[in-house]
């Protein structure tokens, strides 16, 4: 029996970040808005030259992608800006994720 690919999305690298997005994808549409807006608070920490980036990705896969966040452009920024942090920044916002996804509770 073939092994299946190990981490062939991004996040699958890390178990923690991993399970935040699984629950993130899996919660209901209020709790998502409240995710996104936690999420995107980590824009402070990335270069610009990466909001650029996600700008084109957004532009790309708005509506197109197969992702279950590529309705929406926002949670699609969200996203991205996780994805191009730095690995200490990506692991501590998915602690806090999870924690604010299990309690509900996204303040700050």
């Amino acid at each position: 029996m073939e092994n299946a690919p190990e981490n062939k999305r991004w996040y699958d690298k890390d178990p923690i970040l991993k399970e935040a997005l699984e629950l993130l994808r899996l919660s209901s549409p209020n709790e998502k808005e409240h995710a996104k807006d936690f999420i995107l608070q980590l824009q402070e920490q990335v270069a610009g030259e990466v909001i650029e980036r996600i700008y084109e990705i957004i532009t790309q896969y708005q509506g197109k992608g197969n992702r279950w966040y590529d309705n929406d452009p926002i949670m699609i920024k969200a996203i991205e800006i996780l994805r191009h942090a730095d690995p200490k920044t990506q692991r501590k916002a998915a602690l806090k994720l999870l924690l604010a996804l299990e309690e509900k509770s996204f303040n700050e």
